[in-house]
């Protein structure tokens, strides 16, 4: 009976990890994110619905907002939050700019100047969040998400929401204070 009891709760458990969405986080551990109370959020990679658009920029914005962060216009914001999404084709979204360019890496903002771009290739449905310091133009967040915007507006609204939440469930992130060496 025990044995049959772990078989049946091991294949509930599987299910439910299957089910799961796959949202990832990474940050800049150096960055002291205390810094950072307003924020302004825009679509840097369109997937083709600006209606789930829309709804993936109030997620988000509800999610920082719920974290003590204000959302103001661009130009008096201390972050910057960009949003990129591929629903019909996979999409490279790493392009980091040196010497003269002051642009956030997408949306094409800032100074011309050398860009190089690493090629990665993400599922389709798959959603980033990108959060720069607007002073210095760093990116010091990434998020991602498989499976959570589609061209199809009504299976995004409860994905974005759920996606968003997971991204941000332990935001800000704190710096990871150095290991003293013996």
């Amino acid at each position: 009976m025990i044995a049959r009891s772990s078989v049946v709760a091991s294949v509930i458990l599987f299910g439910l990890m299957v089910m799961a969405q796959d949202v990832n986080t990474d940050y800049d551990h150096n960055f002291d994110f205390s810094q950072l109370h307003t924020f302004a959020v825009s679509i840097g990679t369109p997937w083709g619905n600006p209606l789930t658009e829309q709804r993936a920029k109030d997620a988000v914005t509800k999610a920082l907002t719920e974290k003590g962060w204000k959302p103001v216009d661009e130009d008096s914001a201390d972050a910057r939050v960009v949003i990129h999404g591929a629903t019909e084709q996979k999409h490279s979204l790493n392009t980091f700019y040196s010497g003269g360019w002051h642009g956030y890496g997408y949306g094409g903002f800032g100074d011309p100047g050398t860009a190089t771009t690493t090629v990665n290739e993400y599922k389709v449905g798959t959603m980033v969040v990108d959060i720069f310091d607007a002073h210095s133009k760093k990116l010091v967040f990434r998020g991602t998400g498989q499976d959570e915007v589609s061209s199809k507006p009504d299976k995004n609204t409860k994905k974005i929401d759920k996606a968003a939440d997971k991204m941000f469930k332990d935001f800000p992130p704190q710096a990871k204070e150095s290991k003293k060496e013996s």
